[in-house]
């Protein structure tokens, strides 16, 4: 069976372990191999080669890095230890968003798995997180978490879709959990205009589970003021263990899309995806 690269960006927090224990839950069902990504925050001038080579402009202190760099070796070779040999670990060096999503595309991962604390208030509206940057930023899909789901039995998945928007889309991962783990899959739309026509919206769903090899579902409308309400009060209603949602990567300073906002408040692992 084909397996699944994912790559796992770490801090070394409990967030990360949260990432970890779900992607390894995942393993035990289909082949994934796993990488931790640890980000040395260095500005552009610093760069580390394949060797493990630090170079730098001089401005940085060449010796500070390479400190930095042995603290973040040995905390790798803690998870190796902690999780098994099977786990690979790399240290790459510059800003850590853009570094975290070149490295997962120029090394073909399909997919990129983040623990994050989530973020209210003003810190959403002015810096937002990590996890909702890649989400944002990366071609591949992210999977993002906030708490521990250890215990996550994959038996529901919402698939949140504007379905006036009939596309074949990259379902790959979708595809794979539910050959897995064969969830009820559920398609939901919010509609936010009384106006808009159910049956419309009905055959919409039916034209994309066609398109994209969707043969088992469950179709659901829900009518709300927004898709982030939405979202929420559909699944305190039936209670779904993974919200895939697409995003068209268009958020931006004092503004975030639908599936930032989830990633950032929504206690449920979020599958986000870049919609074509």
């Amino acid at each position: 069976m084909e397996s699944i690269r994912v790559l796992i960006p770490t801090d070394f927090s409990v967030q990360a372990e949260y990432a970890f224990i779900l992607v390894n839950n995942i393993a035990k069902k289909t082949n994934c191999e796993i990488h931790f990504l640890h980000v040395l925050n260095v500005p552009e001038t610093v760069s580390i080669d394949a060797e493990g080579n630090i170079q730098t402009c001089g401005e940085i202190d060449i010796n500070y890095v390479q400190s930095q760099k042995e603290i973040a070796e040995r905390k790798i070779a803690e998870l190796k230890e902690r999780y098994g040999e099977h786990i690979s670990g790399h240290i790459t060096a510059g800003k850590v968003k853009d570094s975290i999503v070149n490295y997962a595309e120029q090394n073909n991962f399909q997919l990129i798995a983040i623990g994050t604390k989530g973020a209210w208030g003003l810190k959403e509206s002015i810096s937002g997180t990590l996890a909702q940057m890649l989400a944002r930023s990366a071609s591949i899909p992210v999977l993002s978490l906030m708490c521990d789901r250890s215990d996550l039995e994959i038996n529901n998945i919402v698939l949140v879709h504007n379905f006036s928007e009939s596309k074949k889309q990259d379902f790959f991962l979708l595809h794979k959990l539910i050959a897995v783990f064969n969830p009820k899959l559920h398609l939901l739309q919010i509609s936010t205009h009384k106006k808009d026509d159910k049956q419309t919206i009905l055959n919409n769903m039916k034209m994309f589970a066609s398109l994209n090899d969707i043969d088992n579902y469950d179709t659901h409308i829900l009518e709300d003021t927004d898709v982030e309400k939405g979202v929420i009060h559909f699944n305190q209603m039936k209670n779904m263990d993974i919200v895939c949602i697409g995003t068209h990567g268009k958020g931006g300073f004092l503004h975030s899309s639908a599936t930032e906002k989830l990633i950032n408040h929504m206690f449920k692992p979020i599958l986000s995806f870049h919609l074509k």
